[in-house]
């Protein structure tokens, strides 16, 4: 890699809930999704946050994950890892849609 080389790979998650998910089908989403950091080999960091933005043009998507990655192959094991299939299925319950992007950090 050359010094203007990208050495981050960032994942990041919106997710917009449905309008029935409790507060607690929510919390547990966040913790769950939380776990995988320390579940899944490979992650460098990850951080979460909800949605403070004044535009009002968050379409609905009100929690934002972060994963960082040193590789595009560590992000694929990551999203192959049977922690990660088995936290996507418990979304279907509370989760109304998802947006999912990758890019290399400058």
């Amino acid at each position: 890699m050359t010094a203007n080389s990208p050495t981050s790979l960032r994942h990041v998650v919106l997710f917009a809930f449905k309008d029935e998910a409790s507060f607690d089908q929510i919390d547990t989403v966040v913790r769950d999704f939380s776990a995988l950091a320390q579940a899944v080999p490979g992650i460098v960091s990850f951080e979460w946050g909800t949605n403070v933005s004044p535009e009002g043009l968050n379409d609905g998507f009100t929690h934002c994950f972060t994963l960082t990655f040193a590789s595009n192959e560590d992000r694929d094991v990551y999203l192959d890892h049977p922690a990660h299939t088995a936290f996507v299925g418990t979304l279907k319950a509370c989760l109304a849609r998802s947006l999912v992007v990758d890019y290399w950090a400058r």
